[in-house]
């Protein structure tokens, strides 16, 4: 827990953390809690998403904070894929309790280069306007990609970790255009909340394990599970 705050604010981010997986406060640092609770009372007081996206090392850095649900990351990878984006890193913390926030950070890039403030205000405008049911996702896309060409050598697999005490989904493929909107998607045809997130790209290849709750938020028992990653390959595969 950060040291040197007030004893009022410890009290409130302790409060606050609970709404959290139990591994959010040990393995969560300091600083991101902070930010976390900075950005939910941001969404108390403006009652709108939070969405910003400002340069960073060389690159540039979406900041969302908003009440999960399962169609937002769908919304949001959708319009970073339309404006031809690169997806470097993703940080994604969801609560399990109410209300429900879920605070996300992805580093991207366009040619390797930190977006103009022109391309970063008006990707922020279509995450707004998609959220709002304003901006087609899915027709601004099918322009650019074959959306039912289905992924290269993906691979999907369901377990319940040990540590995080959560169900989460690995899900393994080449990577490829309009890769992390496909995933997404996904998850919101199979009603899934994603409340944690880890990204691995390497050699080529993207790994994704996604920390899920079921539909209505509940936990998903492992026989289920599996056949959700099944079901989620199929789709895919566009079988």
């Amino acid at each position: 827990m950060a040291s040197g705050l007030k004893t009022s604010t410890l009290e409130l981010l302790k409060r606050f953390n609970k709404s959290f997986p139990q591994f959010y406060d040990q393995f969560v640092s300091s600083e991101i809690q902070l930010q976390n609770l900075r950005l939910a009372y941001r969404l108390y007081k403006t009652r709108r998403a939070v969405i910003e996206l400002k340069p960073e090392g060389g690159k540039s850095a979406l900041h969302f904070a908003y009440r999960n649900q399962s169609f937002l990351l769908s919304d949001i990878f959708g319009v970073l894929a339309a404006y031809g984006l690169t997806i470097h890193s993703l940080s994604l913390y969801g609560q399990i309790k109410p209300p429900m926030l879920v605070f996300i950070k992805l580093i991207v890039s366009r040619g390797s280069q930190a977006l103009l403030e022109k391309t970063a205000e008006n990707v922020c405008r279509a995450i707004r306007e998609a959220l709002g049911g304003r901006f087609e996702v899915e027709e601004m896309l099918a322009v650019e990609f074959n959306l039912d060409a289905g992924l290269e050598k993906v691979e999907t697999e369901f377990y319940v970790d040990p540590v995080f005490h959560l169900p989460a989904l690995v899900i393994e493929a080449d990577n490829q255009p309009g890769l992390f909107y496909k995933v997404m998607y996904a998850m919101w045809l199979e009603d899934l909340l994603v409340v944690n997130a880890n990204l691995l790209v390497w050699r080529g290849r993207t790994r994704l394990i996604l920390y899920l709750l079921g539909p209505n938020e509940s936990l998903i028992p492992e026989y289920l599970g599996h056949k959700i990653a099944e079901s989620v390959r199929g789709r895919f595969l566009g079988t």
